[in-house]
């Protein structure tokens, strides 16, 4: 492909994205089921040629910077609370899945074997980290987004080691301690070096004046995680989500407004350009797989039954899996919080009693019922890492084209039927006109509330400094403390840059308070960072009338 040509295809993606966004904007279909199909149709028009994209391209191109980015904005507290749930559904459901799975392929195409039936499994078995954006849009609680997005970033690393074992194992035999120990160095490795990196680049960003050079260093931190933690025979794509979860906690100690800001939107941008590519190359993969299948003796049915048979396995073995491992996690972790809050009564001012009381009343505010359970269910969609993970099987598999179909099907099926029905599932329980599609307003009233508080009170106590400890004058301090603590209302008015200084030393008290709120537990994720969002752009702005002050 010449370069020209190289340019018009990315534009005209590109173009297919934002167009494919703006009629999910007016018809209420995902936008991902949209690129899925505009890119099938694409694929079957003859002048296209067969697509075929590297799986090394998705696995390490695309998905690295698309899981850093979700587990930036990942909300850490309540992925902290639902842990457990999250790690049953990301490690224990993968390898039943993967094992049932095997079982079924194994019986259903001859001579394939075993191991390599399994590396199928694992293959079909982990649900996408991207597929989560169309359950995010529903307006379902948001419990249920936040078990099903922890899920979908941690499960492809049990998935891929189970793939990479099963293959290893088909060439020389299966250990168990084996398997075991690749698992176990996988996860390990993968959470070291992404803290690792994650922590260095946090204090490298901190050191870079530079905004244009910042954000450069910013867009490498996913493969810094990802390409030393692969090249040890770790996961990468853990590595690059623990480096985002670390990246996105440490950025309000380490990072300024500004660079806040700035990654907020440049990753947005990113996030939303990789998704769109990612689901318009499914589509576009279609027909080189479907030709590929037509020239084998078994035609297009064996692989069209055998998926449709996977897709019912696999939906039955999460029910069976989820319902009752979800009902016993909330009923286990109210007992495991309240025994805990009963050892340290003595405390009455000890923060963790804080936190785990705010842990009660996190799970009693928002229960998972079957209501829920069901839409975790039906939500675990499959998705390109599922496709991507197929086409690493070695060129010498049997029946190679036979399962990288199977896959796709069970991938593209899966995306399809469970993204179209979702919206009417989620109608026909209540859980949609109950969900809360924007931010909790009444809870971002409180925490502003508390911030102003606590301004007042340095102001009425004197404690209010200069970044370099120097006091403010006494006429600074006689100013209406309205005036700080209401906004730049009156922006235009003629102000000094003495108490502009002083606004942006009352921003970082309230800012500090609203560290120490989000170390309590008793807020939400989201409401801490709206609020968060919020003092940045009001110190950005006080920052730029007293630049024009001087």
């Amino acid at each position: 492909m010449s370069i020209d040509l190289a340019i018009i295809v990315v534009i005209a993606a590109i173009l297919i994205v934002v167009f494919s966004h703006s009629l999910s904007s007016r018809t209420g279909v995902a936008g991902p089921l949209i690129l899925v199909a505009v890119g099938v149709c694409i694929s079957f028009i003859p002048a296209v040629p067969a697509v075929e994209v590297p799986p090394d391209v998705i696995l390490i191109a695309v998905l690295p910077p698309l899981l850093f980015s979700a587990a930036v904005s990942a909300p850490a507290i309540e992925f902290r609370r639902d842990f457990a749930a999250i790690g049953g559904l990301s490690v224990l459901l993968v390898v039943v899945s993967s094992l049932v799975l095997g079982l079924f392929f194994f019986w259903a195409i001859p001579g394939l074997g075993f191991p390599l039936a399994v590396a199928l499994g694992a293959i079909l078995s982990p649900t996408d980290a991207v597929a989560t954006t169309i359950v995010q849009k529903l307006g379902v609680p948001r419990r249920v987004v936040t078990v099903l997005q922890g899920e979908s970033l941690l499960n492809d690393a049990t998935a891929l080691v189970l793939l990479r074992t099963a293959i290893v194992a088909g060439a020389a035999g299966f250990s168990f301690l084996t398997t075991l120990g690749s698992f176990a160095w996988a996860v390990l490795s993968a959470i070291l070096i992404g803290a690792l990196a994650g922590a260095i680049a946090l204090r490298l960003r901190a050191w870079t004046t530079s905004a244009t050079a910042n954000t450069a260093l910013g867009l490498t931190i996913p493969y810094l995680a990802y390409l030393p933690t692969d090249a040890l025979g770790g996961s990468g794509l853990v590595a690059a989500v623990v480096a985002g979860v670390v990246c996105g906690q440490g950025s309000v100690r380490w990072l300024t407004p500004e660079q806040r800001i700035s990654d907020k939107l440049n990753w947005r941008t990113i996030a939303f350009l990789l998704e769109g590519v990612v689901f318009l190359i499914m589509g576009l993969e279609l027909w080189g797989i479907v030709e590929s299948n037509l020239s084998s003796d078994d035609g297009l049915m064996m692989g069209v039954g055998v998926a449709a048979l996977a897709f019912v396995i696999l939906m039955l073995v999460r029910a069976a899996y989820v319902f009752p491992m979800l009902r016993v996690h909330t009923v286990r972790v109210k007992k495991a919080v309240r025994s805990r809050i009963s050892a340290r009564d003595d405390g009455a001012h000890d923060p963790r009693v804080g936190r785990m009381r705010a842990d009660i009343d996190y799970f009693e505010s928002s229960p998972l019922t079957w209501k829920h359970n069901t839409i975790i269910v039906w939500a675990g969609m499959r998705g390109a890492v599922t496709l991507a993970a197929a086409q690493t099987l070695p060129r010498d598999t049997p029946d190679r084209d036979l399962l990288v179909f199977i896959a796709f099907l069970v991938a593209a099926g899966s995306l399809l039927l469970q993204g179209l029905t979702l919206p009417v599932l989620a109608r026909l329980l209540g859980l949609r006109r109950a969900g809360e599609s924007g931010p909790p307003r009444e809870e971002i009233r409180e925490i502003d509330a508390r911030l102003r508080s606590s301004a007042l009170e340095a102001i009425d106590g004197g404690r209010v400094h200069r970044s370099d400890r120097r006091p403010f004058s006494p006429e600074v301090y006689a100013l209406p403390a309205s005036r700080f603590i209401a906004g730049l209302d009156s922006a235009g008015d003629a102000v000094t840059p003495e108490a502009l200084e002083f606004e942006l030393a009352l921003l970082a008290v309230m800012r500090e308070r609203l560290h120490e709120l989000g170390r309590s537990g008793r807020h939400s994720t989201s409401a801490l960072r709206y609020v968060l969002d919020e003092l940045d752009a009001y110190e950005i702005s006080v920052k730029l009338h007293l630049e024009s002050e001087r």
